[in-house]
């Protein structure tokens, strides 16, 4: 017991008090929690009374999901170099009064338009106020603890997973309108004061990564000692094969977030408290692999876990697809979530530790644009097709197979060297 409190106290407690880096990824995950639950996870429940309500088909409910994330990856670039000059705090801060407002405004809407532009402002402001600005504190303030942190603070994105019941809850027995509204009033009580947690470089606050000075020591986790600029690293393949990766594997996940509920209920005759339910056991084993990968991803290679995770993310999708009892349905959730749950704190880690925390947000910027494709394409992919054929076999198949490519693409991304050229 000594020696698991003596770790313990090195991780969190280097200096005798706990290291102000755990504090901001406390916050991070309480400001994830309130994206997932609202806003991500429950996308899929708010598509079935959307559907009911205005008859709108799954490629147009669908569309409007790939529409917020093709704008989040657009402004992708100017949001990371905002943040890389300004800070990550004022950039939440207007993202979430944004992210409020966007979901009082889709309470309101109408009309197909209204729809889009409600999507349209709640995408700008979770995107603001959300993971890419708050990853860019977290890889600032971490380095031997960086994928523990990472992993930490996505708890909360999977934590809103098993909440979605009780959104489910809400918008059976008060319509969606009604809790889209107290949504946003969520949105900006809760959000605003966890925001201003936030803070960007250790060493404005006299810190020091991870809350101790270590030796530079960390070459067999491909830690880069040096940072690079957006330019140095889009030179390297290490940078377009992460990028590729990530975008196939948001391919399955983005899928799954949208059309996993409508999938139960139309293919597989669940009710939608059934199908929450699910979402829930998915979740569970999400926040499982999320402590798992952020411990593994601290001692082996990221790399090669996430090429994984890519194989456990196909393979998962295609029993739900297939599903012919609840038993593969279950073997779905654990294996998508375990995947999901393992590879995505890695994914911010291993950009972090191939091209240093300097330009983290503009390099994580640039990378969005590629990374938004998956994002986008995998609900419309699955959309368009459950449209075309009637179900959503066709579709989901195609997406398992486009994340067996993912494993190639990670397992492709080596470690990068800097060009010794200068930049220019």
């Amino acid at each position: 017991m000594r020696v698991i409190t003596d770790k313990l106290n090195a991780v969190f407690r280097p200096k005798g008090y706990v290291f102000y880096g755990w504090w901001i990824v406390a916050s991070s995950a309480g400001v994830q929690l309130l994206a997932s639950v609202l806003w991500m996870q429950s996308y899929g429940a708010y598509m079935v009374f959307l559907q009911e309500d205005f008859g709108w088909s799954k490629t147009l409910v669908a569309g409007a999901f790939a529409f917020t994330r093709i704008e989040s990856g657009i402004l992708g670039p100017l949001q990371g170099w905002l943040v890389d000059r300004f800070g990550p705090r004022f950039i939440l801060t207007f993202g979430t009064v944004l992210f409020g407002i966007g979901f009082m405004f889709f309470s309101r809407i109408d009309s197909v338009l209204s729809f889009y532009l409600s999507f349209a402002l709640i995408a700008l402001g979770s995107s603001l106020g959300g993971f890419a600005t708050l990853m860019v504190s977290i890889v600032s303030w971490f380095r031997r603890n960086r994928a523990k942190a990472v992993a930490m603070s996505q708890v909360g994105f999977a934590a809103g997973g098993l909440a979605v019941p009780i959104v489910i809850f809400f918008l059976e027995a008060y319509g969606w309108r009604q809790t889209a509204f107290m949504s946003g009033v969520a949105v900006l009580v809760l959000g605003l004061p966890l925001v201003q947690l936030v803070r960007h470089r250790p060493e404005d606050y006299g810190e020091v990564p991870d809350g101790i000075t270590l030796p530079d020591a960390t070459s067999a986790l491909h830690i880069s000692s040096v940072d690079f600029t957006a330019r140095e690293a889009m030179r390297t393949r290490a940078f377009w094969m992460l990028s590729i990766g990530h975008a196939l594997s948001l391919l399955t996940v983005s899928a799954v977030m949208v059309h996993l509920v409508p999938h139960l209920i139309e293919g597989l005759d669940y009710s939608l408290a059934a199908a929450g339910g699910v979402v829930a056991l998915m979740t569970a084993f999400q926040m499982t692999g999320q402590m798992v990968g952020g411990y593994l991803g601290d001692k082996l290679d990221k790399r090669v876990i996430s090429a994984l995770c890519m194989v456990a993310h196909a393979s998962g999708l295609l029993l739900v697809t297939f599903a012919t009892s609840a038993w593969m349905v279950i073997g779905f959730a654990v294996l998508h979530g375990m995947a999901w749950g393992i590879r995505g704190p890695l994914m911010v880690a291993l950009r972090a530790d191939y091209f240093g925390a300097r330009s983290f947000g503009t390099i994580m910027g640039f990378s969005s644009l590629i990374v938004m494709l998956g994002m986008a394409g995998g609900p419309v992919i699955a959309g368009y097709m459950a449209d075309v054929s009637g179900d959503y076999e066709s579709g989901l198949a195609l997406l398992a197979g486009l994340s067996l490519c993912g494993s190639l693409a990670f397992l492709a991304a080596t470690p990068p060297k800097k060009d010794a050229t200068p930049a220019g």
